[in-house]
């Protein structure tokens, strides 16, 4: 037996209201329509489900029976309905983002604080890595979309270019002798050099580009995270290798100066990226309009 949701639906109504008549209303259809819905239940369950009176309809025992059923699966429905509305107009959800510290609190922060405002029925989940650790999570289904470091070569991924970063070397006032000069990367590794430990796009650049001119960069500190790197240089136990953007304010106050170079520094180019297959969640999407 495989009936049909809709001659359920009728007789949940029916039942209900107690009249064919209002189903009918109810339902936007005809009472012949809806007389016929009910025969063809009865049909094939091959049992009455309702008495026939001048007032209406009254459930049989077997009808009363099912209509237990019915009943808790049209709530059900109708929460489902709800929930799905609720998620259509992001009244409820989450939203689940993968990143690195650093381009969480120097450039998603002010997103991320207007979308709870606009939203604040969305839970936001953040999850914090590297570059290729966001791709994993990515892939595994446990993050929404991620933003990171360029490039990014994958055919699983779709990849949206946003905004260029600039990354430089600093200092603080203990090396103020090296304010005035430029220096070359050989003149640079008689320094001793800060850079992020982890196995970051920005690390990976900065000694690809060593390499590339025959030199191998090798740090005398590594710590594991950006602040770090800033704090370190700012007491002097290093040059750290930062994001120009993300200590406009120790350079402006003075307290880090940047490191000239005979050679340039080639910029970053930061992107979104989302699997191809995993489709975006509406607060998902209504997150990656809102930064663009």
């Amino acid at each position: 037996m495989n009936n049909n949701y809709e001659l359920y639906k009728v007789f949940y109504w029916a039942a209900k209201t107690g009249s064919l008549s209002q189903a009918a209303k109810v339902l936007y259809l005809t009472q012949p329509s809806v007389s016929h819905a009910i025969k063809q239940l009865e049909d094939s369950f091959g049992i009455p489900l309702f008495h026939r009176n001048a007032r209406g309809v009254v459930l049989t025992q077997e009808g009363s029976m099912l209509y237990s059923y019915i009943e808790q699966s049209q709530i059900l429905i109708s929460i489902a309905e709800e929930k799905m509305a609720a998620l259509k107009n992001l009244e409820s959800g989450e939203l689940r983002i993968g990143g690195s510290d650093s381009l969480f609190k120097h450039y998603l922060l002010p997103y991320l604080e207007s979308f709870h405002r606009k939203y604040p029925g969305i839970r936001l989940h953040l999850n914090h890595g590297t570059t290729p650790e966001t791709i994993s999570v990515l892939k595994e289904g446990k993050i929404d979309f991620g933003v990171v470091r360029m490039p990014i070569v994958d055919p699983q991924l779709q990849v949206r270019e946003t905004f260029q970063l600039n990354d430089c070397f600093v200092a603080g006032e203990q090396f103020r002798e090296l304010k005035n000069k430029v220096l070359s990367l050989e003149e640079l590794l008689q320094q001793p050099i800060i850079l992020f430990s982890r196995n970051s796009r920005v690390r990976m650049a900065i000694t690809e580009l060593f390499e590339r001119y025959g030199y191998n960069l090798k740090p005398e500190i590594e710590v594991g995270s950006v602040d770090l790197l800033i704090e370190f240089a700012r007491r002097g136990l290093g040059i750290s290798y930062v994001t120009r953007e993300f200590i406009s304010k120790e350079l402006s106050e003075g307290s880090l100066f940047e490191i000239k170079l005979d050679v340039e520094l080639p910029p970053s180019q930061v992107g979104i990226i989302i699997k191809h297959s995993l489709p975006l969640s509406n607060a998902a999407a209504r997150f990656i309009e809102m930064m663009s």
